[in-house]
This record gives C-alpha cells, structure tokens and sequence, in this order.
C-alpha cells in the first residue's frame, strides 16, 4: 500500500478538503485526488462522499481512519529510526505552537537552529495548544512547544521551558482602572474578555476562582492573546494576560490579590522516536 495515498487521506480527513490537504501536502488537488482514487480502487471501498463543494467521510473511511494513522506513525518512526543512525542533521520537521509562543517565545530559538540545521525543512503548524496535543498524540506532529495542562496524557511526556505570569489587566478608563486594590469578587461582577472555556488557560482561572465560590462574566471569547488585548484595550472587559504581552500594551494591570501562573513547554510523544532534527530543537531549546 503506498504511503503516499494514506498521507492524502489523513490529510482530508483532518483538513475537510481535498485543497486544504493538497496546500498541507504541497501537492495539487489533482494529485491529492488521484492519490485517493487509487487508495480506495485498492481497498475497493469509497472513503469520501463529495456532494458539490462539501466532503464527508463515509464508514469505511472513518473505521479506516485510525488504522492508517498507526501505519503512518510506524513508518515515520522507522524512517526516523534510520536516520538517528547517522550524525546528520536533515529532513524535515513538523513542529506544533500556537500563535502566542510563535510570537514572543520561539523567533529567537528558531533562528538559531535554522542557522546551524540549514538542512532541516521546518514546518510550523499553529494551532491551539489543546489542539497541538491531539495532533502529538495522533502523530501528525512530532513534537510541539504549547501551553501545559496541569496534568498531561499518560503516553504524553512534558517538559516546562517557561513560567508566563499571568495578570489580570483593563483599559485605563475602565470602572476598576486605577484602584489600589480590587478584590476578586468585585472583578467578576465586570465583564471579561477571555480564552475559550477549553483552553488550559481558561482552566487556570477558572478552578482558581471556584475555589472562591465565584464565576465569571463572559463578554467575549477568543483564543488569540493578541485579539485578547486589543479587546481590553478598547474598553471591552477586563482579560488576563502573560505579563511579557504589557511592555506597550495600553492596559493597566489590576492589583487583584490572586496570583496566577501558566507553564509553556515541550511535547513529545513517549512511545515514539524523536529524529535528528527534532533531538536537535530540543537541544536548542533547553
């Protein structure tokens, strides 16, 4: 069976479209299309139903589904496997963050392996941190620097590389702005403008102030820390920030009396083998 053909089917089947997986693939959509007309003349099964523009995967497919990305998975790690028998440091690396730490974290770590690796295809993926899990578990990354849940998947290993301090913020003509103190009750009463209720963010705060017995006020929602501030700053609620975001930020930050943190760190998947060039970041970034 060629690999090929199962590369394009995962492709679809995670994109949802024969062009979106054709741009992952950098492939055209005729090849993308071909590929799977000959997977599925091969296992005599059609693995997508196309009603006009839209794709859905049919039975066969999704049973299909995960047996393909366990066949994918061992024959990466076996191409991975001959490769660590050399000393060389090439090919290419998937690599998964989001779009917080690809601004404010990465840009100098990944112009020093891309220095010394000139050799290494890079290929960043941004995506949510939970999504960046799913996607090291599956195998569709090899690896991925995200924000950490406080406790991790079992075949998951994790390793913090950075402590984000997270601070609660607002514009400066908010009602709370300016205030000596703000108690944490008070602060929920106003509006927040905050990551999803999935993220491991969200999760931070959100167990921290049950524990109080309080809940918050959602105005708007959105898992962009960069949307998030502007949001805050034109006076639509208060947010929670990483305190490295403020340096020109037009916020203030309010002196509520919880502190809060956030790891940023490295994930990789326990049964699987590393490459060279992806041994390589992880020397880079530790």
């Amino acid at each position: 069976m060629d690999l090929n053909c199962l590369m394009a089917f995962l492709a679809i089947a995670e994109t949802g479209s024969f062009s979106r997986a054709a741009q992952r693939l950098y492939l055209t959509q005729p090849a993308v299309s071909k590929r799977i007309a000959i997977l599925e003349e091969e296992l005599g099964l059609p693995l997508f139903d196309r009603i006009g523009r839209h794709i859905r995967m049919t039975h066969a497919g999704e049973v299909l589904l995960p047996k393909a990305r366990e066949l994918l998975s061992q024959a990466q790690d076996l191409k991975r496997l001959a490769s660590n028998l050399t000393d060389e440091v090439s090919g290419p690396l998937i690599l998964g963050t989001s779009h917080h730490i690809g601004l404010h974290r990465l840009p100098d770590v990944l112009r020093q392996y891309r220095n010394r690796f000139p050799e290494v295809q890079l290929d960043i993926r941004f995506m949510d941190s939970e999504a960046a899990f799913r996607a090291v578990d599956r195998g569709v990354l090899e690896m991925a620097v995200v924000t950490l849940p406080e406790s991790s998947p079992a075949n998951l290993n994790t390793q913090e590389l950075w402590k984000d301090e997270l601070c609660f913020v607002a514009a400066p003509e908010h009602a709370l702005a300016g205030r000596k103190r703000v108690p944490l009750k008070e602060l929920m009463q106003h509006p927040a403008v905050l990551p999803g209720p999935t993220t491991f963010t969200r999760g931070i705060l959100e167990k921290a102030i049950r524990k109080q017995g309080l809940s918050i006020s959602l105005g708007m929602s959105t898992n962009y820390m960069e949307t998030l501030k502007m949001l805050a700053e034109i006076n639509l609620g208060w947010s929670l920030l990483p305190r490295n975001m403020l340096n020109q930020a037009k916020l203030q930050i309010l002196p509520v009396k919880l502190q809060l943190t956030r790891s940023l760190g490295l994930v990789t998947h326990k049964e699987r083998i590393l490459s060279n060039p992806a041994q390589a970041l992880v020397s880079c970034l530790t």
